[in-house]
């Protein structure tokens, strides 16, 4: 635990309401600035650990705005951390920046639209995190210059979140050693936070590489041994595996490699599987079942084989207490103003998308979120889902998500319908709301010593009490920096012509051409173009 400093200043309950109205003020006046980075970092469109335009652009703001800023850190090219102030507390503000494959999607238009077919594109919506913290952290920082406020401010980027890719290795190598808080922001479809176990499962990627012997498929098939077939064996042993495990497992494979071409024998072969559950012991034993599994495949090929970790996260336990300090600030800022053209956008995308009716716990889907969220609290009973590398630093430091309404209730998710609300009126609005209460926040935290204190003694006595964190990842593990290289090799050189330039255009809707919101006439509105 770092060692804990009282603030240095001594603020009034109405001088701390006062500032906390000036931030509100302040953030407001930046929505242009906002709206500029959120439409550009869309427009980078980055898969993965190649983050480099926007790791670029959000690292040259923040040493504009003064901060000092540590490159490449973990052994990640499109990794950093960007540091302000001095002395305690030390608190880190992340987001993550990696986009979807395939997920190309006009902004505003509420039907499947590519920007450039097959290029990946923000489904998810990492396009607006950094911007919202960005946006917090300048309005923050003013006031913590005059009012002689001491604290250190740390942002940083989620890298390559999609593969889980970066936070175990952040955590690992000591670069939240002597942090004394976090706060996370990810899109969502509502403004709201959680604290305790929030219904995720952990996970750990794994890829099984195969090697055996290439030989003419018609000539002399009989002197090849064949890495494909070890693949599919492992696979086939894998989905009859099934059947016996429990409803938390979420476990899935896609197979990068399968061999060249037909009549070649394939030497080599490669599948990359995610194993999830909900506790550390559970995913484990997934993982080393895997492992007998593919043992077994070469067994049966003659082949050989070699495995290789790509990612990892814990399930995710967030912090009670900061949780509760963020919802009283984001009861005050409430929901945005959607305009009618928002709400034409959400509810022609919902048809589209042939949205349910209502969501996991039972609130009606009609457009965007018209009420506030509640504070969620830990959900013990879930049966498992997704998984966030955030749950990695929440398990080594006093931790929470803020959620902030940038996106459409009732997509599916990691899908180019999930980009269509990013680079319009509704992510700006949902951005700078999430800013407003991550900014009030963070200034609680710098002159309210207790909440710091109060966050530990939670983390300490309740959280890791009786469950410690054991890293998947181990000391000699590499991040997979190679990963989507060749994806955005192909199709940079034409996503670049689209890049956003504010310089010449007010919004990237203005860029493109599209009216908002562009939706199917009526008597088409029925019709959906599937997935991708």
């Amino acid at each position: 635990m770092p060692t804990q400093a009282a603030a240095q200043t001594t603020i009034s309950p109405a001088k701390l309401e006062a500032l906390k109205k000036e931030m509100v003020a302040e953030i407001d006046k930046q929505q242009k600035s906002t709206q500029e980075m959120v439409d550009m970092v869309f427009s980078f469109g980055e898969l993965g650990f190649q983050e480099t335009e926007t790791s670029r652009y959000l690292t040259d703001i923040l040493k504009k705005n003064g901060f000092t800023i540590e490159q490449g850190i973990a052994g990640m090219p499109t990794a950093w951390m960007a540091k302000w102030g001095s002395g305690k507390p030390v608190i880190a503000i992340g987001s993550d920046i990696d986009c979807i494959p395939k997920a190309s999607q006009k902004p505003g238009v509420a039907y499947h639209d590519p920007i450039i077919e097959g290029a990946p594109g923000h489904g998810e919506g990492h396009n607006s995190g950094e911007p919202l913290n960005i946006t917090a952290v300048l309005a923050l920082k003013k006031i913590m210059q005059r009012e002689k406020i001491p604290g250190t401010l740390v942002l940083w980027p989620g890298v390559a979140e999609e593969q889980l890719g970066s936070k175990a290795y952040f955590v690992r190598d000591g670069y939240f050693k002597n942090v004394d808080a976090c706060i996370f922001t990810h899109v969502g479809d509502n403004l709201g936070t959680s604290y305790g176990d929030v219904g995720g499962n952990g996970m750990v990627s794994v890829k099984f590489n195969f090697s055996g012997q290439a030989a003419h498929s018609a000539g002399a098939p009989w002197r090849g041994r064949s890495a494909l077939d070890a693949v599919e064996l492992m696979d086939v042993a894998w989905n009859f595996h099934r059947e016996h495990m429990e409803v938390t497992q979420r476990s899935h494979y896609v197979i990068p490699d399968g061999g060249d071409q037909p009549n070649v024998v394939p030497s080599k072969a490669a599948v990359w599987y995610y194993f999830r559950d909900r506790t550390y012991p559970k995913i484990m034993e997934m993982y080393q079942d895997a492992i007998k599994m593919a043992q077994g495949a070469t067994m049966m090929t003659n082949t050989e084989m070699t495995y290789e970790v790509l990612g990892s996260a814990w399930p995710g336990h967030m912090n009670k207490p900061m949780a509760e300090t963020m919802y009283e600030n984001i009861k005050l800022v409430g929901l945005p103003a959607w305009s009618p053209e928002d709400q034409t956008l959400a509810r022609a995308t919902q048809v589209e998308m042939k949205a349910p009716k209502t969501d996991r716990r039972g609130r009606p889907i009609d457009g965007l979120a018209m009420k506030l969220d509640s504070l969620s609290k830990p959900d013990n009973n879930s049966i498992g889902g997704g998984s966030d590398d955030i749950a990695d630093i929440s398990w080594n430091v006093p931790t929470i998500v803020l959620r902030y309404p940038s996106n459409i209730p009732g997509l599916p998710g990691h899908h180019w319908s999930n980009a269509i609300s990013m680079a319009t009126p509704i992510a700006h609005k949902g951005v700078t709301a999430g800013a407003k209460a991550e900014a009030m926040t963070l200034l609680d935290l710098l002159v309210k010593p207790e909440i710091i204190k109060n966050a530990w003694a939670y983390f300490n006595d309740v959280q890791t009490k009786d469950t410690k964190y054991t890293p998947f990842v181990s000391k000699t593990d590499k991040p997979a920096v190679e990963l989507n290289k060749k994806i955005m090799a192909e199709f940079r050189p034409e996503m670049k012509k689209y890049y956003y330039n504010p310089a010449k255009y007010k919004t990237y809707l203005e860029q493109l051409g599209i009216k908002y919101p562009t939706v199917r006439p009526a008597a088409t509105s029925q019709t959906t173009t599937g997935g991708n």
